[in-house]
């Protein structure tokens, strides 16, 4: 994952979303719960085994993000995530703020896996 950065959908612009802080807005879960989401675009790079297209967002190293920073997917933008882009769009949701906050700071980075071994390692740099 390269190009990391910060997404704007138009939703965020509704009562039902409050900015606490640039990219980052509070909303309600199905249960009325607090939760914060933030969304990103980025770039795949199929020379590192990740998608051909926006349309294939591969899973790795998206899940190994997903459990670093305790988020989870909460918006997929199946109309922005086509078959002809390349660059693709992902919302990123959690209960607890923090969670959020620290997963913005990939914003700019590249992001990888890296075979270790027998191991597999997620890269931030």
């Amino acid at each position: 994952m390269k190009e990391i950065k910060n997404y704007h959908a138009s939703k965020y612009d509704t009562e039902a979303y409050k900015e606490l802080e640039e990219g980052i807005y509070e909303t309600m879960d199905e249960d009325d719960e607090a939760l914060y989401v933030t969304s990103l675009s980025f770039v795949q790079e199929p020379e590192l085994s990740e998608g051909e297209s926006a349309a294939d967002i591969s899973q790795y190293p998206l899940e190994d993000l997903l459990d670093k920073f305790y988020c989870h997917i909460s918006d997929f933008y199946e109309e922005l995530n086509s078959e002809d882009s390349q660059v693709c769009y992902q919302e990123f949701a959690s209960p607890e703020l923090v969670d959020v906050q620290n997963l913005r700071s990939i914003i700019g980075k590249h992001v990888y896996n890296k075979e270790e071994g027998d191991m597999v390692k997620l890269v931030i740099e």
